[in-house]
């Protein structure tokens, strides 16, 4: 089946899941934060869960948990050319009785899924609060995926609450700026932090990246902080860890 690309499109590749994606450098990419999202959620393989991935973009996320498991996944996205390109790249991965693309603004969420009802979240939301001196991007696009245009912390964090069941499982990939933040609109709604992961971009570097996972109504004992992951070593190759994510167990 044939893939219509519009403007500047093009398809790419989820490697390790054997999955293609179009994306558009003037619209949207994935990069590594969405990668270290996917393989940070902990998802069942059963397809009795029921999995929401929020802020979904093009969809990269979704279909990376797609590979690993059976359950359905709701991608919400707000802004409907994104929206428009992960469905079209669902339909071309025969993935449609999987995933559903879902056009909606996170704050009314609660208009399309039911809740109460989902057991696992996935977000990686805008990262940067938005004032009169911070510098938006120009383009709309970008600039709604990155600032919190439409979408705060504490919005995100309210609206991932109001859909898991007791004891649902969220996961989130974040800058470490915000961790004090997160962690506040986190408690103010219930959702216990349970597993936080720095990520770097080199060992001797500052951490770059935050991976987090809360509990909807779960004890904030037995906290524990993983161990840093590093992207890059001195040469400026993948660590292991982190090439796995990208390739997969690649074949000498």
């Amino acid at each position: 089946m044939s893939t219509e690309l519009k403007g500047d499109e093009r398809i790419d590749q989820l490697m390790q899941f054997g999955l293609n994606i179009i994306q558009s450098p003037s619209v949207f990419s994935f990069s590594l934060d969405a990668v270290l999202l996917g393989h940070f959620a902990k998802v069942p393989g059963h397809d009795r869960a029921e999995i929401v991935d929020l802020c979904s973009g093009n969809g990269a996320v979704a279909l990376m948990l797609s590979g690993q498991t059976k359950s359905r996944i709701k991608a919400v996205e707000i802004q409907e050319r994104l929206a428009d390109m992960a469905g079209r790249s669902v339909e071309m991965n025969g993935l449609t009785e999987q995933i559903d693309i879902i056009h909606a603004d996170v704050n009314k969420v609660h208009k399309h899924i039911k809740k109460d009802s989902i057991d696992i979240i996935t977000c990686n939301p805008p990262y940067f609060t938005v004032s009169d001196s911070s510098r938006k991007n120009p383009n709309k696009h970008l600039a709604i995926a990155r600032h919190e245009l439409h979408l705060t912390v504490q919005e995100l964090m309210k609206a991932t609450s109001g859909l898991l069941k007791t004891k649902g499982k969220a996961y989130f990939v974040h800058r470490p700026e915000r961790f004090f933040d997160i962690l506040d609109a986190m408690r103010e709604v219930d959702l216990a932090p349970k597993r936080i992961r720095f990520v770097y971009p080199k060992p001797d570097r500052e951490a770059n990246m935050l991976l987090i996972e809360g509990i909807k109504q779960g004890k904030e004992d037995g906290l524990k902080i993983l161990p840093p992951l590093y992207v890059f070593d001195e040469e400026g190759n993948y660590f292991p860890e982190v090439r796995r994510m990208i390739y997969g167990n690649e074949q000498d």
